[in-house]
């Protein structure tokens, strides 16, 4: 095996892992349960009778945590003069400004997971044990068409 391959057999190996603990955390924190999400979603019952006792905050917990490893390890990766351990260099996002694209897609991804009770990740790690297989291929789809609107310009 040669220095790429072993190379490629490490990021293998290491993008399996991150992907089967990021599974676990998704499927531990509930964020694989769609009415666990909705039931974060739904603000409205702060502020109603009707729906009171629905709303559950435990998730908020969940995203606090995401955003504080995310800060902490982003803000080391920016001032770091080294490299990581698998890539020639890190691959930081350069971008501050904020476009119609990203409006519209924000607008879409809130909507999709309002809907549904499923983003991406969790939606993914959950196919394998729920009956809400509708959501992935109409993912998949929006996905392709939002591909092919960017590459017209």
């Amino acid at each position: 095996m040669n220095n790429t391959e072993a190379r490629s057999a490490k990021t293998f190996v290491v993008g399996l892992l991150a992907g089967i603990l990021f599974t676990v955390g998704l499927a531990w924190s509930g964020m694989t349960d769609p009415a666990k999400v909705l039931g974060f979603l739904n603000v409205a019952a702060l502020f109603t009778d009707q729906v009171a006792g629905t709303w559950d905050a435990s998730l908020a917990f969940v995203m606090g945590g995401a955003v504080l490893v995310t800060l902490l390890a982003f803000g080391r990766a920016a001032r770091s003069t080294g490299k990581p351990w698998l890539a020639e260099a890190f691959a930081l996002p350069t971008r501050s400004d904020i476009d119609g694209k990203l409006l519209v897609g924000s607008a879409c991804f809130g909507v999709g997971w309002g809907l549904g009770g499923f983003c991406p990740g969790p939606a993914l790690s959950a196919m394998l044990s729920t009956p809400d297989l509708w959501f992935v291929p109409a993912m998949a789809a929006g996905m392709w068409l939002a591909t092919k609107h960017n590459a017209r310009g």
